[in-house]
């Protein structure tokens, strides 16, 4: 660990978590682009992100042989160059087919930098400043999501999707000549063997996992392809788990919940993770296609949110090295409990003002735990096991947050029919006052459009259906919320009993 330059190091790992975020963040708004461009439908489409997902899933449980095997500085250079190449194979695909074959490349160096980067962090420093470098870092983690739908809305508006995967290229080539000048081992090579059974069984469960929560959206969860899904998935876990727990080197390390504050932290953080990715889906779908928002506007009001997030990261990193992170995630959670709930009361007339203010203030109660939460559970771990809870933390907070999507998403979708069919059941023939009500209605429409009045009963049942069909997306997008705010406030009683544990680090460092 001679010779190195801190600076030097955080510079280029943290343009490689800005370049690796921002696009990931970038390509949301394009999607209905991409449905036109390439001729697909959204549920072929949305293979782009459910397929960057699974990669993701899939390889951060071997991250932690890879940086034992291969060392930080060759696996960062091998994974931004994935990365980058990828970017160029998505900006000049000719299809879909090919488009989704340069995100699967790219997910490969995405999924690799995440974890590498936190474990680089553990080494270089010291568990009592380890906040505040978290915080730094999460500047970066932060920032890039805060300019990203705005930066894309503005792109896609006025230009074209391609732009989004051009930019990545030079920003990619320069931070790998950056790592090629700057960046060294600053983790101690063990060579590890690799269990190979152990990585099957992870691929297979965590995919088909991940699949099956990713699915449950569109087809439902009683769909036969999803629950076999999960079904596997859940039998290969169960197998990897077993396999793990009894293998001389395993790849994931599960005795790493034999630490408590690292347990509950990641607990916590996966929790904060169903409500937090669950919830920027829904809000979303609500400005644009009911409030009819563009995707610039979008971007714009969630921009102030995740603007503060990025200036409270690094105050709140301080704030864990003083006091800890128990009163961070309960204070943090309280108010993200608060904002969920009142998220779930979202009606036709909503402000846009209204809507900011509260994402503003979710996204500061968010700030206190995305960092300080995570940090707190790896913190009480000893050096040999720093890069497994990495990988495992990890792990979990990626498959929480495709489950909390997945399970929003489709609260969103049933509630929404749910709701439509109790409107319909309201509207009867027999209902006489009402029938006369719709007949004049129907006379009114027709009168205004000019057509001829006995169609202006049809145009008057269109109208109310469609002002039916708005007021249960509302609904169902509300219902989601409140499902949303428990998820939270599951994070805040497990917050509760954090508490800050002696750094089992320190011993070690001092042998």
């Amino acid at each position: 660990m001679e010779n190195i330059s801190i600076g030097r190091t955080l510079t280029v790992l943290m343009a490689g978590a800005f370049i690796s975020i921002l696009n990931q963040t970038l390509i949301n708004v394009a999607i209905p682009h991409l449905m036109s461009d390439f001729n697909v439908s959204a549920t072929t489409v949305q293979w782009l992100s459910t397929a960057y997902m699974l990669v993701n899933g899939v390889l951060i449980p071997i991250s932690a042989y890879l940086i034992e095997s291969y060392g930080t500085r060759s696996l960062f250079l091998f994974a931004m160059i994935c990365f980058t190449l990828g970017s160029a194979v998505c900006g000049i695909a000719p299809s879909f087919s090919i488009m989704m074959i340069g995100r699967v490349i790219q997910a490969v160096g995405a999924g690799l930098i995440m974890p590498l980067i936190t474990n680089i962090f553990l080494a270089v420093f010291p568990p009592e400043k380890r906040g505040s470098a978290m915080g730094t870092m999460g500047i970066v983690m932060i920032f890039a999501p805060a300019i990203g739908p705005t930066l894309s809305g503005w792109i896609v508006q006025n230009y074209t999707w391609r732009i989004l995967f051009y930019m990545m290229i030079p920003l990619g080539v320069l931070d790998i000549l950056l790592a090629i000048k700057w960046l060294k081992n600053v983790t101690k090579l063990s060579y590890p063997k690799l269990d190979t059974a152990g990585a099957i069984f992870s691929t297979i469960g965590f995919g088909a996992l991940l699949y099956g929560f990713s699915e449950a959206g569109s087809k439902g969860w009683t769909s036969l392809e999803v629950m076999s899904m999960l079904v596997i998935g859940i039998i290969f876990i169960v197998m990897f788990i077993v396999r793990e727990l009894t293998s001389s080197e395993p790849l994931l390390e599960f005795r790493v919940f034999k630490y408590d504050v690292f347990t509950l932290s990641t607990v916590i953080g996966s929790f904060t993770n169903m409500a937090m990715l669950g919830a920027m889906i829904l809000l979303p779908i609500y400005l644009q296609n009911i409030k009819g928002f563009t995707p610039l506007q979008s971007g714009l009001l969630m921009l102030p949110g995740a603007l503060l997030m990025g200036v409270m990261s690094p105050i709140a990193g301080a704030l864990f090295d003083r006091i800890g992170a128990r009163p961070l995630a309960i204070i943090g959670l309280a108010i993200t409990a608060f904002t969920t709930w009142e998220f779930s009361k979202l009606t036709i007339d909503s402000t846009y003002a209204h809507m900011m203010v509260l994402y503003t203030a979710r996204m500061f109660g968010m700030s206190m735990l995305m960092m300080t939460v995570q940090t707190a559970g790896l913190n009480q771990l000893p050096p040999h096991l720093g890069s497994h809870g990495t990988a495992m933390s990890n792990t979990m907070r990626q498959i929480a947050g495709s489950i909390g999507t997945a399970l929003l998403v489709t609260v969103m979708s049933t509630r929404t029919t749910l709701h439509l069919a109790d409107y319909s059941n309201t509207i009867t023939t027999h209902d006489q006052v009402l029938m006369e009500n719709i007949n004049q209605y129907g006379q009114q429409l027709a009168a205004a459009t000019g057509a001829p009045a006995p169609s202006g009963l049809t145009l008057a049942v269109q109208s109310l259906y469609s002002q039916a069909a708005t007021h249960s997306t509302i609904n169902g997008i509300n219902d989601a919320f409140i499902v949303a705010t428990f998820i939270t406030l599951a994070g805040l009683f497990f917050s509760l009993f954090l508490r800050r544990a002696p750094h089992a680090s320190v011993p070690k460092v001092q042998e």
